[in-house]
């Protein structure tokens, strides 16, 4: 389940917009793209991401309605190809280089540390 970056860009506008039509998602990506996306592109992506799972189809009604994968899921899975292949599966290796660009705020290390210890004391979520 490995969404490209076109496929990326409609689980976020279903991600905050919620289960809707092909319609409503093509005119949300046509609102925020200078370049204007037709609605047979729009549908034939939303097809084949039903098909990897990306995202599910309500056929009930004439109208078939998408709704996304959990958001978490798909997370999870671009983040462990993406640590396998930039960094050789080292998580503390993509952690080091994202702290230390010297731009993460004493609130977010606060949160990164309560993290930590949640996850030393064995309660983090997976």
């Amino acid at each position: 389940m490995q969404p490209t970056d076109s496929e990326l860009v409609i689980l976020q506008v279903l991600w905050s917009a919620g289960p809707t039509t092909v319609r409503a998602v093509n005119e949300q990506l046509n609102n925020n793209s200078p370049k204007e996306i037709g609605y047979t592109t729009t549908l034939k992506l939303m097809q084949l991401m039903s098909e990897k799972g990306l995202v599910t189809r309500d056929t009930s009604s004439r109208t078939h309605i998408y709704a996304a994968a959990p958001k978490e899921n798909v997370q999870k899975n671009l983040l462990r190809r993406f640590v396998d292949n930039a960094f050789g599966g080292s998580a503390a290796g993509l952690v080091l280089r994202a702290l230390g660009d010297g731009q993460t705020s004493s609130e977010e290390l606060a949160e990164i540390k309560r993290l930590i210890e949640e996850l030393e004391n064995g309660k983090a979520n997976d």
